[in-house]
């Protein structure tokens, strides 16, 4: 099983294996879950739920990642966690919640499997191992959220900016990031200002270059020293819970 995303270029087929839980399931499983599965493309900026409003669909991404961003009272948002093939989008029904005040965005685009909500729900129940898969998922996905937590409360804004870059490096195929200075700014909780300074820091190292709305990665092993302990925490515990 891919238990965590892996720097390895992946093709989109539209096969359930795409997605490391799926391809994680029991035979059986997977068999029963598939013709309940729709191919569908994920648009970059398309809202896959809302805050707090019904959660209707569930997606196990097989290209690309989903940000869960938390939106805040004066309009601004801030990012709190990364999904991309590694896991699904629309853990709160697993949880016995219909909705959430998180919303998922779409912010690298590509194909995903969806299902609905109360679809997945039901064939949870009936599967213990299908449930536990998808329990272990759900809890290693609040192990990033709180690291992402504690690293923007303790880490310096380039630091946190190479955790950043490498869990999206993680999730797409390629070395090219569409991302603005303004995106960064929104998603990392800082000024943009701050983005503008901390971008010219990993670019001066020369592990990144970056252009219109692009980030190219340029020296991966760099940006991974670069980084502050939290990306590394996090794809340990990846490893941890779902192999």
């Amino acid at each position: 099983m891919c238990s965590c995303p892996e720097r390895e270029e992946h093709m989109v087929t539209g096969k359930s294996d795409g997605n490391c839980l799926l391809a994680a399931l029991a035979p059986s499983d997977l068999a029963r879950l598939r013709p309940k599965l729709d191919l569908v493309f994920l648009r970059q900026r398309q809202v896959l739920s809302e805050s707090r409003k019904p959660i209707e669909y569930t997606y196990f991404p097989q290209q690309g990642f989903v940000s869960l961003v938390q939106p805040m009272a004066d309009k601004s948002m801030v990012e709190v966690g990364i999904i991309g093939r590694e896991g699904f989008v629309g853990s709160p029904v697993l949880l016995g919640a219909g909705t959430s005040p998180v919303m998922a965005m779409v912010q690298a685009p590509g194909e995903a499997l969806r299902i609905p909500a109360s679809v997945l729900l039901k064939e949870a129940s009936d599967s213990s191992e299908l449930s536990r898969l998808l329990l272990r998922y759900v809890q290693a996905l609040h192990v990033q959220v709180a690291q992402t937590a504690a690293c923007n409360g303790r880490h310096t804004l380039a630091e946190r900016l190479a955790r950043w870059l490498l869990t999206a490096h993680d999730r797409v195929a390629g070395d090219d990031l569409p991302l603005s200075h303004e995106f960064l700014a929104m998603m990392l909780g800082m000024r943009r200002a701050g983005v503008t300074v901390a971008v010219g820091t990993l670019k001066k190292a020369g592990l990144i270059d970056n252009g219109h709305a692009r980030i190219t990665i340029l020296d991966r092993k760099g940006l991974e020293v670069a980084a502050c302990e939290c990306y590394r925490a996090v794809r340990s515990e990846y490893k941890n819970l779902l192999t």
